[in-house]
Protein backbone atom coordinates (compact mmCIF):
# COMPACT_ATOMS: atom_id res chain seq x y z
CA UNK A 1 0.00 0.00 0.00
CA UNK A 2 1.41 3.37 -1.06
CA UNK A 3 1.94 6.08 1.48
CA UNK A 4 -0.65 8.84 1.50
CA UNK A 5 0.44 12.10 -0.08
CA UNK A 6 2.17 14.33 2.50
CA UNK A 7 -0.05 17.07 3.86
CA UNK A 8 2.36 19.80 2.74
CA UNK A 9 2.25 18.52 -0.85
CA UNK A 10 -1.56 18.34 -0.81
CA UNK A 11 -1.68 21.90 0.50
CA UNK A 12 0.73 23.08 -2.20
CA UNK A 13 -1.34 21.42 -4.91
CA UNK A 14 -4.52 22.90 -3.49
CA UNK A 15 -3.01 26.38 -3.48
CA UNK A 16 -1.69 25.93 -7.00
CA UNK A 17 -5.14 24.85 -8.20
CA UNK A 18 -6.76 27.80 -6.43
CA UNK A 19 -4.26 30.23 -7.94
CA UNK A 20 -4.86 28.79 -11.41
CA UNK A 21 -8.61 29.28 -10.92
CA UNK A 22 -8.14 32.88 -9.79
CA UNK A 23 -5.89 33.66 -12.73
CA UNK A 24 -8.40 32.15 -15.13
CA UNK A 25 -11.18 34.19 -13.51
CA UNK A 26 -9.16 37.38 -14.01
CA UNK A 27 -8.42 36.47 -17.62
CA UNK A 28 -12.09 35.74 -18.31
CA UNK A 29 -13.02 39.05 -16.70
CA UNK A 30 -10.58 40.93 -18.90
CA UNK A 31 -11.67 39.14 -22.07
CA UNK A 32 -15.32 39.96 -21.35
CA UNK A 33 -14.43 43.65 -21.76
CA UNK A 34 -12.44 43.30 -24.96
CA UNK A 35 -15.03 44.87 -27.23
CA UNK A 36 -14.43 47.08 -30.23
CA UNK A 37 -14.00 50.24 -28.17
CA UNK A 38 -11.41 48.76 -25.81
CA UNK A 39 -9.54 47.23 -28.75
CA UNK A 40 -9.34 50.57 -30.56
CA UNK A 41 -8.04 52.24 -27.39
CA UNK A 42 -5.32 49.67 -26.81
CA UNK A 43 -4.18 49.64 -30.43
CA UNK A 44 -4.10 53.46 -30.62
CA UNK A 45 -1.51 54.31 -27.95
CA UNK A 46 1.61 55.97 -29.43
CA UNK A 47 3.47 55.99 -26.07
CA UNK A 48 3.90 59.76 -26.11
CA UNK A 49 3.81 60.01 -22.30
CA UNK A 50 1.55 63.07 -22.20
CA UNK A 51 -0.86 61.32 -19.86
CA UNK A 52 1.85 61.23 -17.16
CA UNK A 53 1.73 64.99 -16.62
CA UNK A 54 -2.06 64.77 -16.29
CA UNK A 55 -1.91 62.32 -13.37
CA UNK A 56 -1.56 63.75 -9.88
CA UNK A 57 0.03 60.56 -8.60
CA UNK A 58 2.81 60.87 -11.16
CA UNK A 59 3.14 64.63 -10.73
CA UNK A 60 3.16 64.31 -6.95
CA UNK A 61 5.80 61.58 -6.81
CA UNK A 62 7.70 61.70 -10.10
CA UNK A 63 7.50 57.89 -10.17
CA UNK A 64 7.11 56.63 -13.78
CA UNK A 65 5.14 53.61 -12.50
CA UNK A 66 2.20 55.96 -12.05
CA UNK A 67 2.05 56.93 -15.72
CA UNK A 68 -1.64 56.28 -16.51
CA UNK A 69 -1.20 54.16 -19.62
CA UNK A 70 1.28 51.96 -17.74
CA UNK A 71 -1.45 51.09 -15.24
CA UNK A 72 -3.33 49.04 -17.83
CA UNK A 73 -0.27 47.09 -19.03
CA UNK A 74 -1.32 43.61 -17.78
CA UNK A 75 -4.81 44.24 -19.16
CA UNK A 76 -3.26 45.10 -22.53
CA UNK A 77 -0.95 42.08 -22.27
CA UNK A 78 -3.93 39.75 -21.95
CA UNK A 79 -5.62 41.52 -24.87
CA UNK A 80 -2.57 41.08 -27.12
CA UNK A 81 -2.28 37.42 -26.17
CA UNK A 82 -5.97 36.50 -26.30
CA UNK A 83 -7.91 38.83 -28.59
CA UNK A 84 -5.62 41.15 -30.54
CA UNK A 85 -5.34 40.87 -34.34
CA UNK A 86 -1.93 39.20 -34.01
CA UNK A 87 -2.75 37.13 -30.91
CA UNK A 88 -1.70 33.77 -32.45
CA UNK A 89 1.72 35.17 -33.33
CA UNK A 90 2.11 36.83 -29.93
CA UNK A 91 1.46 33.46 -28.27
CA UNK A 92 3.59 31.48 -30.71
CA UNK A 93 6.66 33.65 -30.42
CA UNK A 94 6.20 34.64 -26.77
CA UNK A 95 5.80 38.33 -27.61
CA UNK A 96 3.08 38.65 -24.96
CA UNK A 97 3.90 36.32 -22.06
CA UNK A 98 1.02 34.92 -20.08
CA UNK A 99 0.10 37.19 -17.18
CA UNK A 100 0.74 35.58 -13.80
CA UNK A 101 -1.22 35.86 -10.57
CA UNK A 102 1.86 37.31 -8.88
CA UNK A 103 1.99 40.02 -11.53
CA UNK A 104 -1.66 40.88 -10.91
CA UNK A 105 -1.11 40.96 -7.15
CA UNK A 106 1.74 43.41 -7.65
CA UNK A 107 -0.49 45.41 -9.99
CA UNK A 108 -3.08 46.12 -7.29
CA UNK A 109 -1.50 49.37 -6.15
CA UNK A 110 -1.47 50.71 -9.72
CA UNK A 111 -5.01 49.81 -10.68
CA UNK A 112 -6.61 50.71 -7.33
CA UNK A 113 -4.34 52.69 -4.97
CA UNK A 114 -2.98 55.16 -7.52
CA UNK A 115 -5.89 55.79 -9.87
CA UNK A 116 -8.94 57.94 -9.18
CA UNK A 117 -10.50 57.10 -12.57
CA UNK A 118 -10.83 60.89 -12.76
CA UNK A 119 -10.37 61.00 -16.54
CA UNK A 120 -7.81 63.81 -16.64
CA UNK A 121 -5.45 61.52 -18.55
CA UNK A 122 -8.27 60.63 -20.94
CA UNK A 123 -8.93 64.29 -21.67
CA UNK A 124 -5.28 65.05 -22.37
CA UNK A 125 -4.56 62.00 -24.56
CA UNK A 126 -3.77 63.24 -28.10
CA UNK A 127 -5.33 60.17 -29.73
CA UNK A 128 -8.45 60.09 -27.56
CA UNK A 129 -7.83 56.99 -25.46
CA UNK A 130 -10.20 56.85 -22.49
CA UNK A 131 -7.63 55.46 -20.06
CA UNK A 132 -9.97 55.88 -17.09
CA UNK A 133 -12.52 53.66 -18.82
CA UNK A 134 -9.86 51.01 -19.43
CA UNK A 135 -8.90 51.11 -15.75
CA UNK A 136 -12.56 50.60 -14.80
CA UNK A 137 -12.75 47.62 -17.16
CA UNK A 138 -9.48 46.17 -15.83
CA UNK A 139 -10.88 46.30 -12.31
CA UNK A 140 -13.62 43.87 -13.38
CA UNK A 141 -11.07 41.10 -13.92
CA UNK A 142 -9.25 42.03 -10.72
CA UNK A 143 -12.50 41.67 -8.80
CA UNK A 144 -13.22 38.29 -10.34
CA UNK A 145 -9.81 37.10 -9.13
CA UNK A 146 -10.42 38.36 -5.60
CA UNK A 147 -7.80 41.08 -5.97
CA UNK A 148 -9.71 44.08 -4.64
CA UNK A 149 -7.86 45.74 -1.72
CA UNK A 150 -9.41 43.93 1.26
CA UNK A 151 -9.81 46.82 3.69
CA UNK A 152 -12.59 49.40 3.39
CA UNK A 153 -13.06 49.28 -0.40
CA UNK A 154 -13.36 45.52 -0.64
CA UNK A 155 -15.37 45.18 2.56
CA UNK A 156 -17.82 47.96 1.70
CA UNK A 157 -18.34 46.66 -1.83
CA UNK A 158 -19.01 43.18 -0.43
CA UNK A 159 -21.55 44.51 2.05
CA UNK A 160 -23.19 46.64 -0.63
CA UNK A 161 -23.52 43.59 -2.89
CA UNK A 162 -25.20 41.67 -0.06
CA UNK A 163 -27.45 44.41 1.37
CA UNK A 164 -27.73 47.22 -1.19
CA UNK A 165 -25.81 49.61 1.06
CA UNK A 166 -22.04 49.73 1.71
CA UNK A 167 -22.74 50.28 5.40
CA UNK A 168 -25.47 47.64 5.48
CA UNK A 169 -28.21 50.21 6.11
CA UNK A 170 -31.54 48.39 5.88
CA UNK A 171 -34.76 50.02 4.65
CA UNK A 172 -36.20 50.48 8.15
CA UNK A 173 -32.91 51.79 9.45
CA UNK A 174 -32.83 54.36 6.66
CA UNK A 175 -36.40 55.40 7.45
CA UNK A 176 -35.44 55.83 11.11
CA UNK A 177 -32.36 57.86 10.12
CA UNK A 178 -34.49 60.17 7.97
CA UNK A 179 -36.90 60.71 10.87
CA UNK A 180 -34.03 61.57 13.19
CA UNK A 181 -32.48 63.95 10.65
CA UNK A 182 -35.85 65.58 10.09
CA UNK A 183 -36.30 66.14 13.82
CA UNK A 184 -32.74 67.38 14.27
CA UNK A 185 -32.97 69.96 11.49
CA UNK A 186 -36.69 70.68 11.77
CA UNK A 187 -37.54 69.69 8.21
CA UNK A 188 -40.32 67.49 6.82
CA UNK A 189 -39.14 64.28 5.17
CA UNK A 190 -41.28 62.64 2.48
CA UNK A 191 -40.65 58.91 2.30
CA UNK A 192 -42.04 56.13 0.06
CA UNK A 193 -44.87 58.07 -1.56
CA UNK A 194 -46.84 55.96 -4.03
CA UNK A 195 -46.37 58.62 -6.66
CA UNK A 196 -43.88 61.47 -6.82
CA UNK A 197 -42.51 63.59 -9.64
CA UNK A 198 -39.05 63.63 -8.10
CA UNK A 199 -37.17 60.83 -6.36
CA UNK A 200 -33.94 61.72 -4.63
CA UNK A 201 -31.24 59.30 -3.57
CA UNK A 202 -28.62 59.71 -0.87
CA UNK A 203 -25.03 58.77 -0.21
CA UNK A 204 -24.36 56.62 2.83
CA UNK A 205 -21.48 59.00 3.56
CA UNK A 206 -24.02 61.80 4.03
CA UNK A 207 -26.25 59.69 6.27
CA UNK A 208 -23.28 58.75 8.45
CA UNK A 209 -21.12 61.89 8.30
CA UNK A 210 -23.03 64.82 6.79
CA UNK A 211 -26.71 64.58 7.82
CA UNK A 212 -27.10 68.32 7.24
CA UNK A 213 -26.75 67.58 3.53
CA UNK A 214 -29.67 65.13 3.65
CA UNK A 215 -31.72 67.74 5.51
CA UNK A 216 -30.73 70.37 2.92
CA UNK A 217 -32.13 68.17 0.15
CA UNK A 218 -35.51 68.04 1.89
CA UNK A 219 -35.44 71.74 2.73
CA UNK A 220 -34.84 72.79 -0.88
CA UNK A 221 -37.47 70.45 -2.34
CA UNK A 222 -40.04 71.46 0.27
CA UNK A 223 -39.31 75.11 -0.47
CA UNK A 224 -39.93 74.51 -4.17
CA UNK A 225 -43.28 72.88 -3.39
CA UNK A 226 -42.67 69.96 -5.75
CA UNK A 227 -43.92 66.40 -5.39
CA UNK A 228 -40.93 64.44 -4.13
CA UNK A 229 -39.77 61.66 -1.85
CA UNK A 230 -36.95 59.43 -0.67
CA UNK A 231 -37.43 55.73 -1.34
CA UNK A 232 -36.36 53.02 1.08
CA UNK A 233 -36.41 50.34 -1.64
CA UNK A 234 -33.63 51.98 -3.64
CA UNK A 235 -31.99 54.84 -1.82
CA UNK A 236 -28.24 54.34 -1.54
CA UNK A 237 -26.38 55.81 -4.50
CA UNK A 238 -22.78 55.26 -3.40
CA UNK A 239 -22.20 52.25 -5.68
CA UNK A 240 -18.88 51.16 -4.22
CA UNK A 241 -19.29 48.06 -6.39
CA UNK A 242 -18.46 50.21 -9.42
CA UNK A 243 -15.13 51.36 -8.01
CA UNK A 244 -14.30 47.85 -6.76
CA UNK A 245 -14.98 46.30 -10.18
CA UNK A 246 -17.98 44.18 -9.13
CA UNK A 247 -20.20 44.27 -12.20
CA UNK A 248 -23.03 42.25 -10.66
CA UNK A 249 -23.04 44.37 -7.52
CA UNK A 250 -22.97 47.54 -9.60
CA UNK A 251 -25.95 46.35 -11.62
CA UNK A 252 -27.85 45.31 -8.49
CA UNK A 253 -27.53 48.76 -6.89
CA UNK A 254 -28.48 50.47 -10.14
CA UNK A 255 -31.48 48.25 -10.74
CA UNK A 256 -32.86 48.89 -7.24
CA UNK A 257 -32.73 52.66 -7.78
CA UNK A 258 -34.24 52.44 -11.25
CA UNK A 259 -37.10 50.26 -10.01
CA UNK A 260 -37.76 52.55 -7.04
CA UNK A 261 -38.02 55.62 -9.28
CA UNK A 262 -40.09 53.75 -11.86
CA UNK A 263 -42.52 52.38 -9.27
CA UNK A 264 -43.58 55.85 -8.15
CA UNK A 265 -43.70 57.19 -11.71
CA UNK A 266 -40.93 59.72 -11.15
CA UNK A 267 -40.08 62.21 -13.87
CA UNK A 268 -36.71 63.13 -12.38
CA UNK A 269 -34.17 61.16 -10.36
CA UNK A 270 -31.83 63.39 -8.39
CA UNK A 271 -28.42 62.01 -7.55
CA UNK A 272 -26.87 63.38 -4.37
CA UNK A 273 -23.63 65.29 -4.00
CA UNK A 274 -21.63 62.23 -5.02
CA UNK A 275 -19.53 61.62 -8.12
CA UNK A 276 -19.31 58.03 -9.36
CA UNK A 277 -22.92 57.32 -8.43
CA UNK A 278 -23.99 60.05 -10.84
CA UNK A 279 -21.99 58.79 -13.80
CA UNK A 280 -23.28 55.26 -13.24
CA UNK A 281 -26.93 56.35 -13.27
CA UNK A 282 -26.54 59.02 -15.96
CA UNK A 283 -24.40 57.14 -18.47
CA UNK A 284 -24.48 53.43 -17.67
CA UNK A 285 -27.81 52.63 -15.99
CA UNK A 286 -29.80 52.02 -19.19
CA UNK A 287 -27.23 49.45 -20.29
CA UNK A 288 -27.14 47.89 -16.83
CA UNK A 289 -30.92 47.35 -16.67
CA UNK A 290 -31.39 46.65 -20.38
CA UNK A 291 -33.85 49.42 -21.29
CA UNK A 292 -34.19 53.18 -21.56
CA UNK A 293 -34.99 55.00 -18.33
CA UNK A 294 -38.45 56.51 -17.92
CA UNK A 295 -37.08 59.55 -16.08
CA UNK A 296 -34.33 62.13 -16.30
CA UNK A 297 -31.20 61.71 -14.17
CA UNK A 298 -29.76 64.92 -12.72
CA UNK A 299 -26.95 65.60 -10.33
CA UNK A 300 -28.09 67.84 -7.47
CA UNK A 301 -26.07 70.78 -8.82
CA UNK A 302 -27.74 70.34 -12.24
CA UNK A 303 -31.17 70.35 -10.66
CA UNK A 304 -30.41 73.49 -8.65
CA UNK A 305 -29.11 75.24 -11.77
CA UNK A 306 -32.28 74.40 -13.69
CA UNK A 307 -34.44 75.76 -10.88
CA UNK A 308 -32.44 78.99 -10.89
CA UNK A 309 -32.75 79.32 -14.64
CA UNK A 310 -36.53 78.88 -14.58
CA UNK A 311 -36.85 81.39 -11.72
CA UNK A 312 -38.15 78.99 -9.08
CA UNK A 313 -35.10 79.40 -6.82
CA UNK A 314 -33.83 82.71 -5.53
CA UNK A 315 -31.45 83.48 -2.70
CA UNK A 316 -30.27 85.93 -0.14
CA UNK A 317 -26.93 87.24 -1.36
CA UNK A 318 -23.89 85.77 0.35
CA UNK A 319 -21.03 88.13 1.23
CA UNK A 320 -18.15 85.67 1.07
CA UNK A 321 -15.08 84.83 -0.97
CA UNK A 322 -14.95 81.22 -2.06
CA UNK A 323 -13.40 78.80 -4.48
CA UNK A 324 -14.99 75.68 -5.90
CA UNK A 325 -13.69 72.14 -6.35
CA UNK A 326 -15.15 70.44 -9.42
CA UNK A 327 -15.94 66.75 -8.84
CA UNK A 328 -14.29 64.88 -11.72
CA UNK A 329 -17.29 62.71 -12.56
CA UNK A 330 -19.69 65.66 -12.88
CA UNK A 331 -17.35 68.12 -14.57
CA UNK A 332 -14.79 66.37 -16.74
CA UNK A 333 -16.58 63.04 -17.20
CA UNK A 334 -20.06 64.51 -17.69
CA UNK A 335 -19.49 68.04 -18.99
CA UNK A 336 -21.43 69.93 -16.33
CA UNK A 337 -18.84 72.32 -14.92
CA UNK A 338 -21.31 75.11 -15.65
CA UNK A 339 -24.06 73.96 -13.27
CA UNK A 340 -22.41 74.73 -9.89
CA UNK A 341 -21.18 78.06 -11.24
CA UNK A 342 -24.73 79.00 -12.14
CA UNK A 343 -25.64 78.32 -8.51
CA UNK A 344 -22.69 80.25 -7.08
CA UNK A 345 -23.41 83.23 -9.34
CA UNK A 346 -27.03 83.33 -8.17
CA UNK A 347 -25.84 83.29 -4.54
CA UNK A 348 -23.70 86.37 -5.21
CA UNK A 349 -20.49 84.97 -3.77
CA UNK A 350 -17.08 86.24 -4.83
CA UNK A 351 -15.85 83.15 -6.70
CA UNK A 352 -12.08 82.89 -6.98
CA UNK A 353 -11.29 80.15 -9.45
CA UNK A 354 -8.30 77.86 -9.09
CA UNK A 355 -5.87 77.68 -12.04
CA UNK A 356 -7.06 74.26 -13.22
CA UNK A 357 -10.80 74.55 -12.74
CA UNK A 358 -13.74 73.07 -14.57
CA UNK A 359 -12.92 70.27 -16.98
CA UNK A 360 -9.19 70.37 -16.19
CA UNK A 361 -9.52 70.33 -12.39
CA UNK A 362 -7.24 68.12 -10.33
CA UNK A 363 -9.02 65.35 -8.44
CA UNK A 364 -9.26 65.58 -4.66
CA UNK A 365 -7.07 62.47 -4.58
CA UNK A 366 -9.59 60.11 -3.03
CA UNK A 367 -11.86 59.34 -5.97
CA UNK A 368 -12.26 55.94 -7.57
CA UNK A 369 -12.26 54.24 -4.18
CA UNK A 370 -8.74 55.46 -3.24
CA UNK A 371 -10.18 57.13 -0.14
CA UNK A 372 -11.26 53.68 1.05
CA UNK A 373 -7.84 52.01 0.83
CA UNK A 374 -5.87 52.31 4.05
CA UNK A 375 -2.48 51.50 2.59
CA UNK A 376 -2.94 54.25 -0.03
CA UNK A 377 -3.07 56.97 2.61
CA UNK A 378 0.52 58.30 2.16
CA UNK A 379 0.13 58.35 -1.62
CA UNK A 380 -3.30 59.97 -1.35
CA UNK A 381 -1.96 62.70 0.93
CA UNK A 382 0.86 63.38 -1.54
CA UNK A 383 -1.56 63.68 -4.45
CA UNK A 384 -3.90 65.86 -2.38
CA UNK A 385 -1.22 68.50 -1.89
CA UNK A 386 -1.69 69.72 -5.48
CA UNK A 387 -5.26 70.67 -4.72
CA UNK A 388 -4.40 72.03 -1.27
CA UNK A 389 -1.84 74.41 -2.78
CA UNK A 390 -4.31 75.65 -5.36
CA UNK A 391 -6.96 76.30 -2.71
CA UNK A 392 -4.44 78.28 -0.66
CA UNK A 393 -3.35 80.29 -3.68
CA UNK A 394 -6.96 81.28 -4.44
CA UNK A 395 -7.07 83.29 -1.21
CA UNK A 396 -10.72 82.34 -0.71
CA UNK A 397 -12.39 82.10 2.70
CA UNK A 398 -14.21 78.85 1.95
CA UNK A 399 -13.83 75.88 -0.39
CA UNK A 400 -17.19 74.60 -1.61
CA UNK A 401 -17.72 71.11 -3.00
CA UNK A 402 -20.65 69.25 -4.58
CA UNK A 403 -19.50 65.69 -3.91
CA UNK A 404 -19.59 64.01 -0.51
CA UNK A 405 -16.67 61.77 -1.46
CA UNK A 406 -14.53 64.82 -2.25
CA UNK A 407 -15.68 66.46 0.97
CA UNK A 408 -14.64 63.39 2.95
CA UNK A 409 -11.21 63.39 1.27
CA UNK A 410 -10.69 67.07 2.05
CA UNK A 411 -11.63 66.47 5.67
CA UNK A 412 -9.39 63.43 6.12
CA UNK A 413 -6.38 64.67 4.15
CA UNK A 414 -6.72 68.05 5.85
CA UNK A 415 -6.35 66.37 9.23
CA UNK A 416 -3.38 64.33 8.03
CA UNK A 417 -1.59 67.47 6.80
CA UNK A 418 -2.83 69.90 9.49
CA UNK A 419 -4.64 71.80 6.75
CA UNK A 420 -7.53 73.67 8.34
CA UNK A 421 -9.37 75.34 5.48
CA UNK A 422 -13.13 75.78 5.79
CA UNK A 423 -14.96 73.20 3.63
CA UNK A 424 -18.62 73.65 2.73
CA UNK A 425 -21.33 71.87 0.77
CA UNK A 426 -22.85 73.76 -2.16
CA UNK A 427 -26.24 72.21 -1.43
CA UNK A 428 -26.13 73.25 2.23
CA UNK A 429 -25.15 76.80 1.20
CA UNK A 430 -28.24 76.90 -1.03
CA UNK A 431 -30.54 75.56 1.70
CA UNK A 432 -29.27 78.14 4.18
CA UNK A 433 -29.95 81.09 1.87
CA UNK A 434 -33.33 80.41 0.29
CA UNK A 435 -35.53 83.41 -0.39
CA UNK A 436 -39.27 83.32 -0.87
CA UNK A 437 -39.90 84.30 -4.50
CA UNK A 438 -43.21 86.01 -3.72
CA UNK A 439 -41.52 88.17 -1.08
CA UNK A 440 -38.86 89.20 -3.59
CA UNK A 441 -41.43 90.06 -6.26
CA UNK A 442 -43.43 92.15 -3.75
Amino acid sequence: MKDAMPATKRLAQSRSSENDARLQAATNGFVADFGREAAIYMEACVHCGQCAEACQFYVGTGDPRYTPIHKIEPFKQVYERQMGPFAPFFRLFGLAPKVTLEELENWQDLIYDSCNMCGRCSLICPVGIDIADLVEKARHGMFEAGLVPPDYLGALAEKEHATGSPFGIAAQEFRTALTEIGNQFDVIMHVDKEQADIVTTVSSIDVKMYPASVAATAKVLNHLGVSWCFRTDGFDADNESLTAGDRKGQESVTRAIVEAATNCKAKVLIMPECGHSYTEMRWEAANSVGHALAFRVLHMSEYLAECIEDGSLQFNQVDETCTFHDPCQVSRRSGRSDAPRTVLKALGVDLREMPDCGDMNWCCGGGGGVALINRAKPLRDTAFQIKARQVEESGADTLYVSCSGCRQTFDHCGKDLNWDRKIGSLLELVADNLTDRKAVEA
